[in-house]
């Protein structure tokens, strides 16, 4: 079985653990100003790309 022959220290340990960090998610802004998540259909408008791919929902 691997054991460590040595006590990993904290800063080794903080710095394998740094690549974990959960970033925020980015967005962008539409022709309209609305903001929405990138490379998703924003769902308000349905548009995508410049294109309308889902039906407006009826509220």
């Amino acid at each position: 079985m691997a054991v460590p022959k040595r006590k990993v220290t904290r800063a080794k340990r903080g710095n394998r653990r740094s690549h974990d960090a959960l970033a925020n998610p980015s967005f962008a802004e539409d022709q309209d100003g609305e903001l929405h998540r990138r490379h998703h259909v924003n769902l308000k408008t349905g548009m995508y790309r410049g294109r309308q791919v889902v039906e407006e929902a009826e509220d």
